[in-house]
């Protein structure tokens, strides 16, 4: 009998979590009844009850368990040593607060057994807020066209894994996954197709999401599959030198010629100071982006520390 694993990564998502467990394991059991499952959250050490009401859950049910995390280890660090801490047939990620549709997982093991071995839920829409999905999507399409990987267009993470691809995330011994990025990278080399669904509401609860961790996404995606950054940087400072250089010499030759009669004063000479100020400080940081990503990955923390686990 195959055995399907469901992750369910939480931080601070006490309101959810009983719920979406039940939701779950109402859909394996009704419509997967042929296969053998377990349903694992992993919490990112929340604050709010969140571990209390798992530790609940999974008393009463062996086939629900846990792994505690001792601090936050970021949005992308815990589900992903979560999906590596499995031993199903497959693994299927699933968000605690519902913006991922339980109802796709049947389809998403019909396409597997028809030899998918990634099944990737893409968002042909959603019921967010509207202008963050055209930030999202002006966001993915400025991604896709900058690397050199063709990526995946509003996909989250949500989807089907096959045991063979759970193998290859263990041997990239990578300190900060990104795991849409590695989809990217290596799905055709497994049979990967795609479901579209429409991303719901969260159902309770308020969204962790803010322009932080949006940023964090953000950067990691592109310090990590991107040198168009650095590279534009390069080709930006050439051409502005090139101009600084035109504009120098026609102010002398305006100088040495008397042509230059109308008193500018230094407003000319402030406004491209404060101008090539903000284009460096722009660059440094971006270059510090970079940095940073080479910086983590060579220190090489561990991508998770586990407090407990239960159930296991």
């Amino acid at each position: 009998m195959k055995k399907i694993s469901i992750l369910i990564p939480c931080f601070n998502e006490v309101e959810n979590v009983e719920g979406i467990s039940s939701a779950v394991e109402e859909v394996l059991k009704t419509k997967l009844s042929s296969y053998d499952y377990e349903i694992v959250f992993i919490d990112n050490a929340s604050t709010d009850g969140t571990r209390d009401k798992i530790e609940q859950i999974c008393a009463g049910n062996s086939k629900i368990k846990a792994i505690f995390n001792v601090t936050n280890f970021g949005q992308f660090n815990s589900p992903f040593y979560g999906m590596i801490s499995l031993d199903g047939d497959c693994v299927i990620p699933v968000c605690a607060d519902f913006q991922d549709p339980v109802e796709l997982i049947p389809e998403f093991v019909k396409k597997w057994e028809e030899g998918h071995k990634i099944v990737s839920g893409v968002k042909s829409s959603s019921k967010e807020n509207g202008f963050i999905y055209f930030l999202r999507t002006l966001y993915y399409k400025i991604i896709k066209n900058m690397s050199n990987v063709r990526m995946i267009e509003h996909f989250t993470g949500f989807g089907l894994y096959d045991k063979t691809f759970i193998e290859l995330l263990r041997s990239l011994h990578d300190p900060i996954p990104f795991i849409r990025g590695i989809v990217a990278e290596y799905g055709e080399g497994f049979n990967m197709t795609t479901v579209e669904y429409e991303q719901p509401k969260r159902k309770a609860g308020k969204t962790h999401n803010n322009f932080y961790t949006l940023y964090d996404a953000a950067m990691l995606s592109i310090t990590s599959y991107t040198k168009v950054g650095l590279r534009l940087c390069t080709m930006a400072g050439f051409v502005i030198a090139l101009i600084d250089i035109i504009v120098a010499l026609v102010y002398l030759v305006l100088k040495l010629t008397h042509w230059y009669s109308f008193h500018a004063g230094y407003a000319p000479m402030i406004i491209g100071m404060f101008m090539m100020g903000a284009i460096q400080l722009l660059f440094i940081g971006l270059m510090g982006e970079y940095i940073l990503n080479i910086n983590t990955r060579v220190i090489g923390r561990p991508l998770v520390v586990e407090e407990k686990r239960i159930n296991f």
